[in-house]
C-alpha cells in the first residue's frame, strides 16, 4: 500500500484487483512521479464497498478476454493453414506461444498494447 500524496492533483492508478496498479504505481513513483497512488484492492474494492461506477459501453470485452479470443483463433488459424496448405504455418501458433509465454512472464502484452489502441476500445 502507497502513502497518501500530497496536496495537488493526484494520479489514481487502477486495476481490477490492485496488484498490477501497485506495480506500475511503484514504477511511477520510481520514475520521479508525484503525487500518484495505487486504488487499494482494485476496481473490485471499490465496487464492493459501494462506490459508484461508470462503465463504458464501446470495448466489447476487457482488453485481456480480446486478447485471448484473437490468440485462439489465430492459433485455429495456423493449424487450419497449417494441415489444408502448409506445415510452415505452424511457425504462426509458436509465434503466439512464445508471446504469451512472454506476457506471462514479464507482465508486458504487446498484443493488449496493440489491441488497446483499437478504434472500438477508444473512449469518448
Amino acid at each position: 500500500h502507497i502513502a497518501r500524496p500530497a496536496e495537488g492533483i493526484v494520479t489514481v492508478v487502477q486495476c481490477r484487483s490492485g496488484k498490477r496498479g501497485g506495480d506500475v504505481t511503484r514504477r511511477l513513483l520510481d520514475a520521479g512521479h508525484t503525487n500518484v497512488v495505487n486504488l487499494a484492492g482494485g476496481i473490485e474494492a471499490w465496487k464492493a464497498a459501494g462506490m459508484p461506477v461508470e462503465r463504458g459501453t464501446k470495448a466489447p470485452f476487457p482488453i485481456m478476454r480480446q486478447v485471448q479470443v484473437m490468440v485462439g483463433l489465430l492459433t485455429l488459424l495456423g493449424v487450419v493453414l497449417t494441415v489444408a496448405v502448409s506445415p510452415w504455418f505452424l511457425v504462426l501458433p509458436a509465434f503466439l506461444g512464445t508471446g504469451l509465454t512472454f506476457a506471462g512472464l514479464s507482465g508486458w502484452c504487446g498484443m493488449a498494447i496493440f489491441l488497446g489502441k483499437m478504434p472500438w476500445n477508444k473512449t469518448a
